[in-house]
């Protein structure tokens, strides 16, 4: 079980711990099977490639998927994800692992919600940021009754 996170706990700044993934073809299959999006370019190499690409490719709503549960397993338990955007600005391939990482940029209080901003993304081996986001959650506070 993911460890919780409080309010209290984060600031502005606040580096939120890398979330490492390894897609491999098998599981673009397995995602192709379950989205429903056959399109040959995230399975299918001789396909790819003759589209202009080096090989097959990581679905995009997959890698926002890999977005979430990043945030999702940082702010634990407890916490409720408000918002998950991202952009998709790289393409990425399997077999080589990305990894999601982010930072708080807002703390604050609305509507008796304890939220978080977070700029987070996914970058590929070379440190290149293949797809920024960003996302929103209400944490628990220590203050508040469960």
């Amino acid at each position: 079980m993911a460890e919780q996170v409080y309010w209290e706990d984060v600031s502005e700044g606040t580096e939120m711990p890398p979330l490492v993934k390894n897609p491999t073809t098998r599981q673009l299959v397995q995602y192709a099977g379950s989205s429903g999006d056959f399109y040959e370019i995230h399975y299918d190499k001789d396909f790819a490639q003759g589209t202009g690409l080096d090989g097959v490719i990581i679905h995009g709503a997959l890698k926002n998927a890999f977005l979430g549960e990043f945030a999702t397993t940082w702010m634990g338990p407890q916490g409720v994800l408000k918002r998950l955007s991202c952009q998709y600005r790289g393409m990425d391939q399997p077999g080589s692992p990305i990894s999601a990482k982010g930072s708080v940029t807002k703390k604050y209080e609305q509507d008796g919600q304890h939220l978080v901003d977070c700029n987070i993304w996914l970058e590929n081996q070379e440190a290149q940021k293949t797809t920024p986001g960003s996302a929103t959650v209400a944490l628990p506070s220590r203050k508040s009754p469960a």
